[in-house]
């Protein structure tokens, strides 16, 4: 029996809230931008996490640096051995995804 921790999508979304949107100051989790975390337990008890986001815009400047924190930061997590992070513009981001924290964050009423 493994002594790894099970790994669930709000674990996985709580470590995402440490991705911060250099433009923006918001947490990506807060800002709606994550769509889809898939977690695949492997038989050693170890997990693969495949997570689908977006960004603000098609081209939005920070994309790569958001892609690359959002891997670091589930990749850091205990028992997670593989992680793939894939962009997605469909269905396209709208400010109504963010959570209400995000919106009193940004002044959107």
């Amino acid at each position: 029996m493994s002594d790894l921790p099970v790994i669930l999508e709000d674990h996985v979304r709580e470590q995402l809230k440490q991705v911060i949107d250099p433009e923006l100051f918001v947490n990506i989790v807060d800002l709606g931008l994550i769509y889809v975390v898939d977690i695949q337990r492997n038989e050693d008890g170890t997990s693969n996490v495949a997570v689908e986001m977006t960004m603000t815009s098609p081209m939005c400047p920070a994309g790569p640096q958001l892609v690359a924190d959002s891997r670091k930061a589930v990749e850091s997590m205990n028992g997670v051995t593989a992680v793939d992070i894939k962009v997605v513009m469909d269905p396209p981001w709208t400010p109504e995804k963010m959570t209400e924290d995000a919106r009193d964050q940004l002044g959107i009423f």
